[in-house]
This record gives structure tokens, C-alpha cells and sequence, in this order.
């Protein structure tokens, strides 16, 4: 086996062939992968939802290609909510911190960026949350960021 997690075998035809094997859940693939890449939790909260179809189905080829659509789905569903959970607990420094980590990984300013999410609250949120006490919280969140973020230089001390 190599470190892809290929196995050569001979088929009963005598060709020599490759299968693949799934080395790692799909949670975890996904965590040590993929959303290793994603900077930030906002940034991550932000991806997570940009997977997600008309009906609520997250959509990720290579995923359900390595682990099949139902593992797939249930690894991207768990992942969004376990993202949401961790914003929803963390504190607003580390958020504020957070933020300019995440936008800086999109490449936009840190303002531009909070104010996108707060268009977007209730794609942001896993399942059908959008009346739930997670939505006002999120979106108290993105408000409570977004207004520290405009007055940043007047609630920075100077230095002088």
C-alpha cells in the first residue's frame, strides 16, 4: 500500500490493477484536509455553507468520490455544526482576531468581509435554523464584529 492508501492487486483476469482505500473517516478526512486549508472558523463557517445545494444537501465531489455520498454528507453536516457551535462559544476577541485571519484568506478586508456574512446569516446555518436562538445568536455575533470592525481605530488606544 502506498501512502495514498492505494493497494496494487492482479485482477482474476491477471491485469494488474489499483483500488483504492478509505484510510480515514469522512470527518476526519475532511478536518485534516480540507478544512485544514480554510483559514479561520468564519472562513470555514463561510465554506461549509457554500456546499450546500437547493434542498440542504452538501455537495463535494472529491469527498463523495473517496467516501461515498451518504458518509460525505453526514461528515459535511456534522462538520457545519460543530463550526457554528465553536463561533457561537468562542470569545468576541478571539472572533475579532478570527475575522481578519479569515478575510485575510479570501483576500478582502476584514469590514467587507463581515458585512458579506451578515448578508448571508441564514445561508451561514446548518439544517433549517434560520428562527432558531443559534440565528440570533450568529447574527448578533456578525453584528457585534462587523461594528467593532468600523470603529477598530477608536477603540485601539494610541500608542503616542
Amino acid at each position: 500500500m502506498n501512502a495514498l492508501g492505494c493497494l496494487a492487486r492482479t485482477s482474476p483476469l491477471g491485469r494488474s490493477e489499483f483500488v483504492t482505500m478509505t484510510l480515514k473517516s469522512a470527518l476526519r478526512d475532511l478536518k485534516e484536509t480540507t478544512l485544514a486549508a480554510v483559514s479561520g472558523l468564519l472562513g470555514k463557517l463561510a465554506y461549509l455553507a457554500s456546499l450546500r445545494r437547493g434542498r440542504g444537501e452538501y455537495r463535494h465531489w472529491g469527498m463523495s468520490l473517496v467516501h461515498g455520498a451518504e458518509s460525505s454528507e453526514k461528515a459535511l453536516r456534522a462538520a457545519h455544526a460543530e463550526v457554528l457551535t465553536g463561533i457561537l462559544r468562542a470569545p468576541i476577541p478571539s472572533l475579532v482576531d478570527d475575522l481578519r485571519e479569515s478575510s485575510q484568506g479570501r483576500g478582502i478586508p476584514a469590514d467587507v468581509y463581515v458585512e458579506e456574512m451578515r448578508s448571508q446569516v441564514n445561508e451561514l446555518l446548518p439544517g433549517d435554523r434560520r428562527d432558531s436562538p443559534a440565528a440570533l445568536h450568529l447574527n448578533s455575533v456578525l453584528v457585534a464584529l462587523s461594528s467593532l470592525e468600523q470603529n477598530r481605530e477608536r477603540a485601539t488606544p494610541s500608542t503616542s
